[in-house]
C-alpha cells in the first residue's frame, strides 16, 4: 500500500511542478484545524509531511490564523502551541485580523503565485481553494497525510496552456517556413500525372483459337493442303518414257 501511496503523491506533485512551477522547499500553509487533527492522531507534522512529499518543506502560517486559535479557548491550546512553531508570513491584516480561512484565501490570491500548498481540514476552505488555479490541497486521513489530486480548475488551466503552446509553436513554424521560402518552393512544384497502377489493372484475356477453323464458304472445316513438289525430267528421259509407253 505504501508503494501505491507514494506513486500517487509523486504523480500529483509532479503535475504542479511541471505546470505551475512548484519547487523545493515546498511552502506548506498550515491552519489550526490541521494542527488539531495532527495532535489528536499523534502525527508529527514536521517529520511525516516531508517524508510523505519526499522533499524539503517550509511550514508557515499567518497571524490571523494564530489569533483565531487563541480566541477559540483553552480546548485548542495544544494545537495552538504547534501552530506557533511555524514561520509567520505577513498577510497584510496586522492590526485588523480577520478569520483564518479568509486570510488564507487572500494569501492564495487568484492564481497562487507564491506556490503555497494548503494544509487544512476545513471543508469550506477546501471547496473554495479548489476553485483557485494551481492550489495543491493537503489533509490528514486519520494518521496519513494525503495530497489531493489536482482540481478541475487546475486541470483545465493546464490543458488550456498546452493547447495555447501548441498553437504558438505551429504559428512559429509557419513563419519560419515563409521566411525561408519553403512555401513558395512548394507551390512551384508541379504535380506529375501518374498512370494507373499496373498491379491494380486487369490482365487482357487471350482469345482462344479452335483447332479446326470453319470454312466460311462451305461451312466445313478446312483441311490442311499439302504442296506437291514437281520433279523436272530431262527431255531424253521423257522421250524414252513416251516411246516405251504401251498403246
Amino acid at each position: 500500500m505504501k508503494v501505491k501511496r507514494y506513486k500517487k503523491v509523486n504523480k500529483n506533485l509532479r503535475f504542479f511542478i511541471n505546470n505551475f512551477g512548484f519547487r523545493q522547499p515546498y511552502q506548506i500553509l498550515v491552519d489550526g484545524t490541521f494542527c488539531y487533527c495532527a495532535l489528536n492522531n499523534k502525527v508529527n507534522i514536521a517529520d511525516n509531511v516531508p517524508r510523505y512529499l519526499q522533499g524539503e518543506i517550509k511550514l508557515i502560517t499567518t497571524q490571523c490564523a494564530i489569533i483565531e486559535m487563541e480566541n477559540l479557548g483553552p480546548k485548542l491550546h495544544g494545537a495552538l502551541l504547534i501552530l506557533k512553531q511555524y514561520a509567520v508570513h505577513k498577510c497584510g491584516h496586522e492590526g485588523k485580523p480577520i478569520a483564518g480561512s479568509k486570510c488564507f484565501l487572500n494569501m492564495l490570491g487568484k492564481s497562487n503565485e507564491n506556490h503555497y500548498i494548503l494544509a487544512t481540514q476545513d471543508r469550506d476552505l477546501q471547496e473554495k481553494a479548489r476553485e483557485i488555479v494551481g492550489v495543491p490541497l493537503l489533509y490528514l486521513h486519520m494518521k496519513t497525510p494525503v495530497l489531493e489530486k489536482p482540481s478541475e480548475a487546475s486541470s483545465k488551466a493546464s490543458m488550456d496552456r498546452l493547447s495555447a503552446l501548441g498553437a504558438s509553436e505551429t504559428k512559429a513554424l509557419e513563419e519560419l517556413k515563409s521566411k525561408q521560402g519553403l512555401e513558395e518552393e512548394k507551390m512551384k512544384k508541379k504535380k506529375k500525372i501518374k498512370g494507373p497502377n499496373p498491379l491494380s489493372c486487369k490482365k487482357k484475356k487471350k482469345k482462344t483459337v479452335t483447332n479446326n477453323p470453319i470454312n466460311k464458304k462451305e461451312g466445313q472445316p478446312e483441311q490442311d493442303k499439302k504442296k506437291r513438289k514437281r520433279i523436272k525430267l530431262p527431255k531424253h528421259v521423257r522421250q524414252a518414257l513416251l516411246e516405251n509407253k504401251p498403246n
